[in-house]
């Protein structure tokens, strides 16, 4: 009898460290605190010159509602990913916030988002509070990663300029859907399938010399937050005569 009251406490004391465990465990879905700020010129959408060298989809993607990161670029791996920011100010600020998506590369006073000015001034209630916030300059805000959404538009494959058919070959990828991350793509021979691991430069520009010849099949991997991965293989293929400066739809879109 005297052992029962022992073997209880034990085992409230196994709970209640397994209860502090779990709620140790990271939220996917629960905000983080930082400040924001916005881009320092007269236009309300992103920049063009971005290091994410999405070029002039990135000043107008997602509406415009973008943003430079911090650390969370992650050497390029963050190029793409979409993150729901709103300020903290109940006086000014709404509760949604914005959607932005990441297209470059800066910090400014201990920020962690760099936004357009368009996204800066969607943080608020209305037009008004939009000009106060836009004259705070920088914010407290909260911010947590949601999926990115493109409606009826594909994953895109837009060739750099300073590709030089056949001996060197770069492409930018557009349009990165959900919430995982691509940390590596593959290039292929369609016929013989033999794959070649890209290079990424900077951003989401991928590189190669020497690439395959013929048509060209793209392998790429998604990672998410938990670590799992999944390779993806888009229904369309570069064509053998592939130009730079030529955008390929190829034909998949990946919500996870």
């Amino acid at each position: 009898m005297a052992r029962f009251p022992i073997f209880v406490n034990i085992s409230l004391a196994a709970f209640l460290i397994l209860g502090s465990l779990a709620n140790a465990a990271p939220c996917r879905d629960c905000f983080i605190h930082s400040r924001a700020t916005h881009y320092p010129n007269s236009d309300d959408n992103g920049t063009e010159i971005g290091q994410c060298g999405y070029g002039t989809l990135g000043a107008t993607i997602n509406g415009g509602d973008v943003s430079a990161a911090s650390d969370l670029y992650r050497d390029g791996v963050g190029c793409g990913a979409c993150y729901q920011v709103r300020c903290t100010n109940g006086n000014y600020c709404s509760d949604k916030g914005v959607t932005v998506v990441i297209t470059d590369q800066g910090s400014s006073d201990h920020t962690d988002f760099i936004l357009s000015r368009r996204a800066f001034g969607r943080m608020a209630q209305n037009a008004d509070a939009a000009a106060t916030l836009l004259a705070f300059g920088i914010v407290d805000i909260e911010y947590r990663r949601v999926p990115c959404s493109y409606p009826n538009k594909n994953i895109t494959i837009k060739i750099d300029e300073n590709s030089n058919y056949p001996h060197y070959l770069a492409f930018v990828i557009w349009n990165q859907q959900g919430r995982s991350d691509i940390t590596a793509v593959q290039l292929c021979e369609t016929q013989s399938y033999v794959c070649k691991l890209l290079d990424r430069t900077y951003g989401a520009v991928w590189t190669t010399t020497s690439p395959p010849s013929g048509p060209l099949s793209i392998r790429m991997l998604f990672s998410d937050e938990n670590g799992d991965e999944k390779w993806v293989v888009p229904v369309n293929d570069i064509p053998q005569n592939w130009k730079p400066g030529d955008t390929y739809d190829t034909g998949v879109q990946v919500i996870a």
